[in-house]
């Protein structure tokens, strides 16, 4: 008998205490219905419950259908299920019956044995589960079929970013088994082709958000910009990143990076690296470092298929204005702008990431002066060219000469001014239509006040 607290579930509970839309007959056949039930995996669940175990940091992520009486896995990342029989466990141990019960509202726990919902809950000690956080998977008519939730063995403060990808990707499951289901006619495959073409893109737009930091971390003393322009054309996941973060004590990081590829296959790697890099930035100092960590675990988990390139700096604030190490993989050089209009290339070119086991990585050391700039960006920027029309004739790419030009041509400009003025010079240049994604990113030491 369970021994939690148990919510106010739509429709009461049944004899054992489980809630009674368990046993709804109406959502029991749209279960049925979607013949998943006893079935082994499946790529396209397989990759979106990858990705949600990527971007929240977890663990394990499950999409489940659920019975009567069970529980059923037709996707389980981080557990060791590869028979069909284990990929399941009674509804009584699992927390997917509360999607069932409350009639579709999401179920979102941050400590599983301290909440009063879950604590006692039979599933909590065997299945390890510090925090739980699940979305339902709707049928066509609204009935809860299962869910798409992950779970973290410790406890977790979810983020509004990481729970509405996770409602996203529900919608995508949903909408992918109603797809299969509604393939009776033309004009239910029609209509269940539009919905999934609206899910799919705003899971895009969605995943694409959770791997750039919406607002950049504020560095004492040190000015922070930076931009993402999309290609033209199309909203798919891609691999180009960034981000600004604190290391430890006075050191802080930036890292500029671009995974070969892009739709979900992408967007994992871009996860795994993101995550990777700022848990190994508490740890070592030294960009290269971090780059060889970085490598290994794109060999361990991803077996070669995907590399990326990157750019990374480590840095701290000085009297002076900012000192730091900088080291490149695979990626164009850093540029710095002196406060005189003078710029120079930084950074020594290493190897690709996630394709050898063994890298050869330098650190460089760099020093920025009041006024000085530093700018990282993604090869979409030099590879800018115009779109390509029956009277375009030649479309030069924009260049590093050109890019180099535009970074001298920033006199009076912060940091935010920069990155404008480059992505405008950029737009003029590919005539609106921008033939890559191109990530920009300015550091800049604030000039010294005038002497009185």
């Amino acid at each position: 008998m369970l021994v939690t607290v148990q919510p106010m579930f739509v429709g009461g509970t049944r004899p054992d205490g489980l809630p009674a839309a368990l046993s709804d007959p109406r959502r029991l056949a749209a279960v049925e219905a979607t013949g998943l039930l006893g079935t082994g995996p499946d790529d396209v669940f397989e990759d979106l419950a990858q990705v949600a175990a990527a971007v929240t940091g977890c663990g394990r992520a499950f999409i489940t259908l659920v019975d009567e009486h069970r529980s059923f896995w037709k996707s389980c990342v981080g557990v060791d299920a590869a028979d069909i029989s284990q990929r399941q466990n009674p509804v009584a141990e699992s927390f997917c019956y509360f999607l069932v019960g409350l009639d579709g509202a999401p179920f979102v726990v941050e400590d599983a044995a301290a909440d009063p919902r879950t604590a006692g809950h039979p599933a909590v000690g065997p299945m390890k589960i510090g925090a739980w956080a699940g979305y339902p998977v709707l049928g066509r008519g609204g009935e809860v079929l299962g869910s798409m939730c992950v779970i973290d063995e410790n406890r977790h403060a979810w983020q509004p970013a990481e729970l509405a990808t996770l409602a996203t990707m529900a919608r995508a499951v949903s909408n992918e088994i109603n797809l299969r289901v509604s393939l009776t006619t033309v004009q239910d495959a029609l209509t269940s082709a539009r919905e999934a073409l609206e899910t799919s893109t705003l899971l895009a737009r969605s995943l694409q958000d959770s791997l750039l930091p919406p607002v950049l971390s504020r560095v004492p003393g040190l000015e922070t910009a930076a931009s993402y322009l999309p290609a033209a054309g199309g909203t798919s996941v891609v691999g180009d990143f960034y981000d600004l973060f604190r290391a430890k004590g006075p050191w802080w990081c930036t890292v500029m990076g671009d995974v070969c590829g892009k739709g979900v296959e992408a967007a994992k790697v871009t996860a795994l690296a993101r995550y990777t890099l700022r848990a190994e930035a508490t740890q070592h100092l030294s960009p290269a470092t971090v780059f060889e960590h970085l490598n290994s675990a794109l060999i361990d988990q991803r077996q070669g298929e995907r590399f990326l390139t990157a750019v990374y700096a480590t840095f701290r604030t000085t009297p002076g204005g900012i000192a730091g190490r900088l080291c490149t993989a695979g990626h164009p050089p850093a540029l710095i702008r002196r406060a005189d209009g003078r710029v120079q290339e930084i950074g020594r070119l290493g190897s690709l990431l996630g394709v050898l086991p063994e890298v050869k990585l330098t650190d460089v050391r760099f020093r920025l002066a009041p006024g000085d700039a530093l700018l990282l960006y993604t090869d979409g920027a030099t590879e800018a060219r115009a779109r390509r029309t029956p009277t375009s004739g030649e479309r030069p790419l924009f260049g590093e000469a050109a890019l180099t030009a535009a970074f001298a041509d920033c006199a009076g400009l912060d940091a935010s001014g920069m990155v404008r003025h480059l992505a405008g010079t950029l737009t003029a240049h590919s005539e609106g239509w921008a033939s890559d994604d191109t990530a920009l990113l300015a550091l800049r030491v604030p000039p010294r006040p005038p002497a009185p």
